[in-house]
């Protein structure tokens, strides 16, 4: 299992953990998931199905977005 592979694997368990944008920028990476950050307040999470995720990129990330990106990652 990657590093990537187990951070995502914590987030799923741990949602309300200390997140940061990096975190997800490295995941979506992985999963040859596009992202986008045209201003420095916000992130867009895109598939290549194009369903998308916007992500606020305050720190720490609340626990909803971060439930809404795992499932977002898996497909669901």
């Amino acid at each position: 299992m990657s590093t990537v592979d187990k951070i995502l694997q914590q987030m799923k368990n741990n949602p309300q953990g200390d997140w940061q944008i990096d975190n997800l920028k490295a995941i979506a990476k992985r999963h040859n998931i596009a992202w986008r950050q045209p201003g420095s307040s916000h992130v867009t999470f895109r598939r290549e199905d194009g369903s998308k995720l916007t992500v606020p990129a305050h720190r720490p990330i609340k626990p909803v977005y971060i439930k809404q990106f795992v499932k977002f990652v898996e497909g669901d």
